[in-house]
């Protein structure tokens, strides 16, 4: 079986300017994706999809492979993980590369941990599941949301607005950090997220959004508890 990590890391961030090489804590964001990949010893090849040409050298520089620059088509605002996904399948399938699973690993994800990769390869192949990937819960029950509209609040789901948050169903979001993928599959499917996929959970300390200087400044946090706690 052929495993690849794949790291999309184009060169266009807008609410962090060149955020995919930004320093955090010490190197290169870009760099924490390829060093946890690399050492899981879990892939066959280790390749960063970039339309970049700094990107693409940093990423050498830490080891991973850059066969090709992505396309035009692939590296606009509103290009999606899965068609970034697919073009680099079938590039490497031109130069008769198949693969039979797919770890998309984020660029921007530092708290990532080897640990983690290999909990949701091996949870992938024992449970069949056609995806697997980190999950977060949410710190509040989102049954009880609010809208807020002209300076008024409101309940989302009145039905809830009695509620303990105790009696209610947690729910989980996307850690936004990789996804393992049946490759055959989830191009079948058109999507990574399935009726058959799976989730590990992660603390709050393993996973950050990092969409603005705040949250860049509560991951180093997060980062530098975690590595004082080994």
């Amino acid at each position: 079986m052929k495993r690849i990590a794949i790291i999309p890391a184009r060169g266009g961030s807008k609410r962090i300017p060149r955020k995919n090489i930004k320093y955090f804590c010490g190197k290169p964001i870009i760099a924490y994706s390829i060093e946890a990949a690399l050492k899981s010893n879990l892939f066959d090849k280790v390749i960063v999809s970039t339309d970049d040409q700094e990107i693409a050298e940093i990423a050498v520089k830490y080891g991973s492979k850059v066969p090709f620059f992505r396309s035009k088509e692939s590296s606009g605002d509103f290009s999606s993980t899965f068609d970034v996904l697919k073009e680099v399948l079938g590039e490497l399938k031109s130069f008769d590369e198949d693969y039979d699973y797919i770890c998309c690993i984020y660029p921007c994800a530092p708290l990532i941990s080897t640990k983690n990769l290999l909990l949701s390869y091996n949870l992938l192949i024992e449970n069949k599941f056609d995806s697997v990937f980190p999950i977060l819960p949410f710190s509040v029950p989102i049954q009880r949301a609010l809208t807020y509209r002209e300076n008024k609040v409101d309940f989302l789901k009145r039905d809830y607005s009695l509620s303990r948050s105790q009696d209610l169903e947690k729910n989980y979001h996307d850690a936004g950090q990789f996804y393992w993928l049946k490759t055959q599959i989830c191009l079948d499917k058109m999507k990574i997220i399935t009726d058959n996929s799976g989730g590990i959970i992660i603390s709050e300390f393993e996973g950050q959004d990092i969409d603005n200087e705040i949250d860049w400044k509560l991951a180093e946090l997060k980062y530098e508890l975690l590595q004082s706690a080994k």
